[in-house]
């Protein structure tokens, strides 16, 4: 049976009111910062913040959440588009220097995405902010070291976040028809590529998955999918 982490626990354990998302497009950036999210949204305290920087496709933005997230309390902010033309997204200096908060910004797109925040890095290179680095051993662009130490080197390059602030997640889902086999094969297989150079923080899995989960290399932390395609059944 895998190690379980449940997010509250994870949240609660640490004094952080920043949580940043970057990684490959398509890796889960946004269903993880979602439930980042809710869970924040869920312990109370602070108000929530969620910031959806996503500039460069319109499938699987975490906007389209947006219904779900302010029902339990949290205000999205994002900058409406035309075409694919890349956009501003005010707030987000003023909400990363508020510790009364907490702010969490879903950075999407590699490092065309990444751009975005260029300017806000003495900000989210301080102990308050936690910046992840979200990996799915399944793109493309992660199916390699070399290819996953390329684009995590021109998201950087772009970001200015510091790689000693980095903190890796591994995100082993092929989608709807994920299993528990795909997620422990795609998990070994992160770990085996990043685990001597980088430790691979946790593993977001659907909950669903875990009673059939073995044991993984690091911690699972169950998760909840709230974006799909317009013709799939939602899963929430």
């Amino acid at each position: 049976m895998a190690q379980l982490t449940p997010l509250s626990t994870l949240l609660a354990a640490g004094t952080q009111t920043n949580f940043a998302f970057l990684g490959e497009a398509g890796g889960g950036k946004s269903e993880i910062a979602l439930n980042f999210a809710l869970a924040l949204a869920r312990m109370g305290g602070k108000p929530v913040h969620f910031f959806d920087l996503d500039m460069t496709k319109p499938l699987f933005r975490s906007r389209d959440a947006r219904e779900l997230l302010e029902a339990a309390g949290v205000t999205v902010h994002f900058q409406e588009q035309f075409m694919d033309a890349p956009t501003l997204t005010g707030g987000v200096r003023r909400l990363l220097n508020d510790q009364n908060c907490y702010t969490v910004l879903d950075v999407g797109g590699d490092y065309i995405g990444a751009r975005s925040i260029g300017g806000y890095a003495p900000l989210l290179n301080r102990d308050e902010t936690t910046v992840y680095y979200v990996i799915n051993p399944f793109r493309p662009w992660s199916a390699t070291l070399e290819h996953i130490d390329r684009v995590l080197g021109e998201t950087l390059g772009v970001s200015h976040v510091e790689l000693s602030r980095l903190r890796l997640i591994g995100n082993p889902n092929l989608g709807p028809g994920t299993t528990a086999e795909d997620v422990d094969h795609g998990a070994r297989q992160l770990v085996e590529m990043v685990g001597p150079y980088k430790p691979v923080d946790f593993f977001c899995v659907e909950e669903g998955l875990i009673p059939r989960l073995p044991e993984l290399p690091a911690p699972a932390v169950p998760i909840r999918l709230y974006l799909t395609y317009p013709w799939a059944e939602q899963s929430v």
